[in-house]
C-alpha cells in the first residue's frame, strides 16, 4: 500500500481524500446525475465501489429496501472474485472470515445397502490449484458491506441511497441528461412520494425481475428445466462426517449439496426435490420447510440432522435465461445509454456458485468504461464494448450450469461411474474459477499478432500475476497485487537480457502516454507503467531505470519507488516470471485494462503499434 505522497497521513490510509463531486456530496438525490445505479445487490456495489474512484463524476445508487442488506442469498466467492477483491483493498480481510473450501468429497448409494451413503472419493478444491487465490464461502451481505466500505471511502464518497424504488424511464434523443427516470421513496417522511430525476446513463442491477429490463423493452429468453431444490442456512447437531466439507451426495431417495458456511458451524444445505409435475403452476414452491428437511435425512441415511435453527431457506426451479440485449442499443448505430448487469439479465441456478461472481463481472467491466467515457478519457464508443463482452461470458454461464445442474440431479441408475462428477468438476474449473473469460479483439482488444513474446498472458483474458522482487527494498510481491481498481491501465515493460532495449522503449514512449494525460495531473493519472528486469533485484539499481519508471507524483514531487521489479529469482522470490509466463528474453510491452485483461502485447520496438492502439481506446488529453 502507497501513501502518504500527498503528505503525511495519520489515520486510516484506505480513505481516501474527498475530491471532485465528494467534498459536499448532496444528502438527497440530486435532480441531474451523470449515473444512475438501480440495485445495490453485487453489480451494483462493486459498479458503485469503482465509479468513487471518479470523483469528477455524478453517481447515485437507490434501493428499495430501507437498509442494507442483512441475509444474503449467494455465497460463493471465486478465485476471479478474491482476485477483484484485491484490487478493491480488501480481499485479505473477507478471505480471514470467510469459508475457504479446500476439499470438495463425493458420496454415493453403499453398494452392500443402498438406502445408505457412503463417501466415494476426496477431491482437492481447484481453487488453490490454479491461482494464488482461495476458493470462499462468505455471505453475500458481507460482500455488499465490503463494496459499501470502499465506495464510502474512495475520492467521490458515494453512499445508496435507501428507500427509493424505480418505477419506470424514458430515453430521450437529446439532452444532456437524456435518460428520464421516475421514483418513489419507499421509507421515511416522503414515503409514497414520486419524483423525476434525469441521469446520463443508467445501469439496470436490479435482479432477476428487472424493473429496467422491462422498461427498455428487454426480455429474459430461455426456460425452466422442470426441476426443484430446496435451499437451507442452517444449524444443526448431525453424525454426517464430512459437516464441514463440501460435498456433492447422490443417493437412492435424491441429491444434496452441501456447503460449509463462514463461521465453523452454519451450513447450507440444496436438496433434492425431484421433477416438477407438469401443470404444477409453481406450487413447489410452496413446499413447506419440514417437507425440505425431512427429504434431506432421507438423502443422507444413515446419517442424521438435527436442525436446531434455520437463518433462511427457499424452494426454486432451476431456470436458465440471458437477456436478448445488456443495454437499450437495438440499433448497432445506437448511442446506449442504460445498461443491463447481474440477475437482470442472466439467471441460472445457484449450484455453481457463479451468480454474484460472474454479476461482479459486470459491474467491473462496466464501470471503468462509464468513468473513462464521462471524464474524457474515452469516446462513446467505448459503452458498446459493454454488452459485446458480457453478454457471451452470460451465454457461456447458462452452457456450464445446464450441464452441471444436470449432473447434480441424477439418479444412481443414471451414473456409469461414480468418479465422473468429481472428475467434471477438477476438469471444468478454470470456468467457475473465473479465469476461462476471454474478450474478443475490438478497439480495446489488440490482435494476436505478437502473442508469442508472451504466451503466458492470453490476448483477453485476465493478467495472471506472478512473483517479482520488488527492487527497491528487495521484497517477494505479486506483480499483479499492485494493480488497484483505480481506473489506471497498466503498462508493463518487460526488459530485453542487457535492458537497452528497454531504455529505447521508455524514452520513445513517455512523449505517448504524455499525450493521453492531463497536464495538471501525474505522469502515471492514466498509465501505470512498470518495468521488469530479468536480473536479479541485487544486480543493478533502481535508480538505473529510466525516468519513466522513477515518477515524481503528489505536490512534493516525490518519487515512485515501486515500478521498478526484478524477475531473477531469491530466497524470498523463486519464481522466475519470464520462464512462468513464457515471455520473451527480448523483452516484451503487455497493455492491461483497469479491468485487469489484457489488452495489448508488444514487441519492445514498436512504440508507433502501441501508439496506434491506445488511439483507438482513449482519448487525448484535452
Amino acid at each position: 500500500m502507497q501513501f502518504h505522497h500527498h503528505g503525511y497521513v495519520s489515520g486510516d490510509p484506505t480513505v481516501l481524500p474527498a475530491e471532485g463531486v465528494g467534498l459536499e456530496r448532496p444528502v438527497d438525490l440530486p435532480d441531474e446525475t451523470d449515473v444512475l445505479i438501480v440495485g445495490s445487490g453485487p453489480a451494483g456495489m462493486l459498479l458503485a465501489a469503482q465509479m468513487s474512484q471518479f470523483p469528477e463524476v455524478t453517481t447515485r445508487i437507490i434501493e428499495k429496501r430501507e437498509g442494507r442488506l442483512v441475509l444474503g442469498q449467494a455465497d460463493g466467492i471465486q478465485p476471479r472474485s478474491v482476485e477483484t477483491f484485491q484490487a478493491f483493498g480488501f480481499a485479505g480481510r473477507i478471505t480471514a472470515e470467510a469459508y475457504n473450501i479446500g476439499w470438495m468429497n463425493f458420496w454415493g448409494p453403499d453398494p452392500e445397502n443402498r438406502a445408505n451413503i457412503i463417501r466415494t472419493s476426496r477431491t482437492e478444491d481447484y481453487g488453490l490449484k490454479i491461482s494464488e487465490f482461495p476458493h470462499l464461502i462468505v455471505n453475500q451481505a458481507r460482500v455488499l458491506d465490503y463494496f459499501a466500505e470502499a465506495a464510502q471511502h474512495g475520492p467521490g464518497r458515494i453512499t445508496p441511497d435507501y428507500g427509493v424504488e424505480f418505477l419506470g424511464l424514458t430515453v430521450h434523443d437529446d439532452g444532456e441528461y437524456p435518460v428520464e427516470v421516475r421514483v418513489r421513496y419507499t421509507a421515511g417522511e416522503r414515503a409514497g412520494e414520486e419524483r423525476t430525476i434525469r441521469a446520463k446513463y443508467v445501469a439496470g442491477c436490479d435482479g432477476a425481475r428487472s424493473g429496467v429490463r422491462e422498461a427498455i423493452g428487454r426480455t429474459h429468453v430461455g426456460a425452466m428445466a422442470a426441476h426443484a431444490w430446496g435451499v437451507m442456512d442452517v444449524l444443526v447437531n448431525t453424525d454426517f462426517p464430512d459437516w464441514r466439507t463440501k460435498c456433492a451426495i447422490n443417493a437412492e431417495a435424491g441429491n444434496i449439496l452441501h456447503i460449509p458456511r463462514e463461521g465453523g458451524y452454519l451450513s447450507r444445505v440444496y436438496v433434492d426435490l425431484g421433477e416438477v409435475a407438469e401443470g404444477d403452476n409453481r406450487q413447489v414452491r410452496h413446499t413447506p420447510l419440514e417437507a425440505v428437511i425431512a427429504k434431506a435425512n432421507e438423502i443422507l441415511h444413515p446419517y442424521t440432522l438435527e436442525v436446531k435453527e434455520v437463518a433462511w431457506h427457499s424452494v426454486y426451479e432451476v431456470g436458465h435465461r440471458v437477456t436478448d440485449g445488456f443495454d437499450d442499443a437495438f440499433d448497432a448505430d445506437r448511442h446506449p445509454r442504460v445498461f443491463l448487469t447481474g440477475d437482470a439479465c442472466h439467471t441460472h441456478s445457484a449450484k455453481a456458485g457463479q451468480g454474484m461472481n460472474v454479476s461482479m463481472q459486470d459491474g467491473f467491466n462496466l464501470g471503468w468504461k462509464l468513468g473513462h467515457v464521462l471524464t474524457g478519457r474515452a469516446p462513446d464508443s467505448l459503452l458498446s464494448t459493454y454488452a459485446a463482452e458480457r453478454r457471451p461470458v452470460a451465454q457461456q454461464l447458462i452452457d456450464f450450469d445446464r450441464e452441471w445442474s444436470s449432473l447434480m440431479a441424477r439418479k444412481p441408475e443414471e451414473i456409469s461411474d461414480p468418479q465422473d462428477l468429481a472428475t467434471y468438476y477438477l476438469a471444468t474449473a478454470e470456468f467457475p474459477s473465473g479465469f476461462m473469460t476471454q474478450y474478443p479483439p475490438s478497439m480495446i482488444i489488440a490482435g494476436d499478432a505478437h502473442q508469442d513474446l508472451a504466451v503466458g498472458f492470453p490476448l483477453g483474458k485476465r493478467f495472471k500475476s506472478a512473483e517479482v522482487t520488488r527492487v527497491a527494498d528487495g521484497n517477494a510481491v505479486h506483480l499483479g497485487h499492485h494493480a488497484k481498481a483505480d481506473g489506471r491501465w497498466r503498462v508493463y515493460a518487460f526488459a530485453d537480457a542487457d535492458a537497452a532495449r528497454l531504455a529505447a522503449w521508455a524514452e520513445a514512449a513517455t512523449p505517448v502516454f504524455a499525450r493521453f494525460t492531463p497536464a495538471e495531473g501525474d505522469s502515471d493519472a492514466v498509465f501505470d507503467v512498470k518495468a521488469i528486469y530479468q536480473q536479479r533485484f541485487d544486480e543493478f539499481e533502481v535508480t538505473d531505470a529510466p525516468a519513466l519508471f522513477l515518477p515524481k507524483t503528489g505536490p512534493y514531487d516525490l518519487t515512485d519507488w515501486e515500478k521498478v521489479y526484478a524477475a531473477g529469482t531469491t530466497i524470498w522470490c523463486t519464481m522466475d516470471i519470464f520462464a512462468e509466463r513464457e515471455i520473451s528474453r527480448d523483452g516484451a510491452v503487455v497493455v492491461v485494462r483497469p479491468d485487469q485483461y489484457v489488452a495489448a502485447i508488444l514487441p519492445l520496438d514498436a512504440v508507433d503499434e502501441l501508439d496506434a492502439f491506445l488511439e483507438g481506446a482513449v482519448l487525448p488529453a484535452s
